[in-house]
């Protein structure tokens, strides 16, 4: 079996690989000749765990070769999957120009039939735009191969994408077409060996149901910083009503820690994107008009803490960060909470010394400002006011705290990731200060 995937980003490498690496014949394609030449010398564009390995066996072995030419991969390809960036746009809208220009180049060189897939996050319709693409670049040509689109899209977590793809919880199939089925349940079977977990519906119905899926978990997170936010007010403890209320199965307990805000490359976008549909089609989703408000002040909250804590006037306090990826795991800065926590420091006056145990290059890419970026999470508390844990890498669980006093001009730590014990800390000379956490 033979498949193409255009775009090298977390999802399309992702699903390049994992599908090469069970035998399928796979051509990653992206415009990015930079990308490109940096991965035929197995140079991968993002950190994610397990993934290294599978490119290098792959590419190895022939199975997974990499190209901008669309091309000279084409024929003879059962599925071509679409992964290519739908960024949002300045409505809010999800930018559709990189999905239509493949599906463009699609219709332009396709030779045979193939199922054509949207893996990209894309809105309701987005399909029927593919379709009529592919049309216009056949018309064009004077030309008609036969065709199916579909959408598939993906259900990834970053830091664990290779697990999730590889022994996935569910894998939704949106098509109208018996063959579309059949060569993607072809493609979907080495991962369907212990228990069937494919979903068929509509295509309508897939597009839809990623993105109520990712703001069904950002409600989550946003409902629960608001609920923080209330027990430090009233002095109640956010991790024992989590507790409390993750232990009824009916709400269970994923997604239920409260934190600094959701950030990355979906919950964001996907949000703005399902707000923007909504009111073209006259419905107002006013529950995610306020999850999306929530996170957007939560970003914030750290640094209301750390004006608390040491006044208003932050000029020349040196601030430590641990963590600038939006979460472990991951090199991935987008939309972090540590991107505008930093700005707005440094437009206070704050002098910002960082530590990431592997986003410092993309962060230097996003943040403008003067960042000491240093060697390990000790030497970015030297001589620091305050200490802000933004990401709660493994490594930043259980620092030597005598080292870490020993180093900071002021022993406050301020946890946006609720992972150290308050009482202890307080037991050892800090001032502590979580996300919904009573100061007793």
């Amino acid at each position: 079996m033979k498949a193409i995937v255009v775009g090298t980003g977390y999802v399309g490498l992702v699903t390049g690989a994992c599908l090469a690496d069970v035998g399928i014949h796979v051509a990653c394609i992206d415009i990015d000749q930079e990308k490109i030449d940096r991965l035929k010398q197995g140079i991968l564009p993002i950190y994610e765990p397990g993934l290294e390995e599978i490119v290098h066996r792959n590419a190895e072995k022939g199975r997974l070769q990499f190209s901008t030419r669309l091309d000279e991969h084409i024929a003879g390809a059962d599925a071509i999957l679409i992964a290519v960036g739908t960024p949002p746009d300045e409505d809010g809208s999800a930018d559709l120009k990189h999905v239509l220009n493949v599906a463009d180049e699609i219709g332009e060189k396709l030779q045979d039939y193939a199922v054509i897939a949207t893996k990209s996050t894309v809105p309701v319709g987005t399909s029927l735009k593919v379709k009529a693409a592919v049309e216009a670049a056949m018309n064009r040509r004077g030309q008609h191969i036969p065709f199916d689109v579909a959408s598939n899209p993906e259900f990834l977590k970053e830091g664990a994408a290779v697990r999730d793809f590889q022994s996935p919880d569910r894998v939704v199939i949106g098509t109208e077409s018996e063959r579309a089925r059949s060569v993607l349940e072809q493609l979907y079977k080495p991962f369907q060996l212990n228990r069937h977990r494919v979903i068929y519906m509509d295509i309508a119905s897939a597009e839809m149901t990623k993105y109520a899926a990712n703001a069904m978990l950002a409600t989550r997170i946003s409902f629960m910083n608001d609920i923080a936010n209330l027990c430090e007010a009233v002095g109640a403890d956010i991790n024992q009503v989590r507790s409390g209320i993750g232990a009824d199965p009916r709400i269970g307990s994923k997604f239920l820690y409260a934190g600094a805000g959701y950030g990355g490359s979906c919950f964001p976008k996907d949000v703005k994107a399902l707000i923007h549909t909504g009111r073209e089609h006259g419905q107002r989703l006013r529950l995610l008009e306020a999850v999306e408000a929530i996170n957007n002040d939560q970003k914030q909250l750290l640094f209301k803490k750390l004006q608390a804590a040491l006044g208003k006037d932050l000029q020349g306090k040196q601030i430590a960060v641990w963590g600038l990826a939006f979460k472990p795991q991951t090199d991935d800065v987008r939309e972090a909470p540590a991107l505008s926590l930093i700005d707005a420091l440094i437009k206070a006056g704050a002098i910002i010394r960082a530590y990431d145990p592997v986003a410092v290059e993309e962060a230097c890419k996003h943040i403008p400002h003067p960042v000491t970026y240093t060697r390990d999470e000790y030497e970015a508390l030297e001589q620091a006011d305050a200490l802000l844990l933004l990401t709660e890498w493994p490594e930043f669980r259980l620092p030597d705290w005598e080292r870490v006093k020993s180093l900071m001009r002021r022993p406050l730590v301020l946890d946006g990731r609720n992972i150290y014990n308050p009482a202890q800390l307080r037991q050892q000379g800090f001032e502590y200060h979580g996300i919904g956490i009573p100061l007793r």
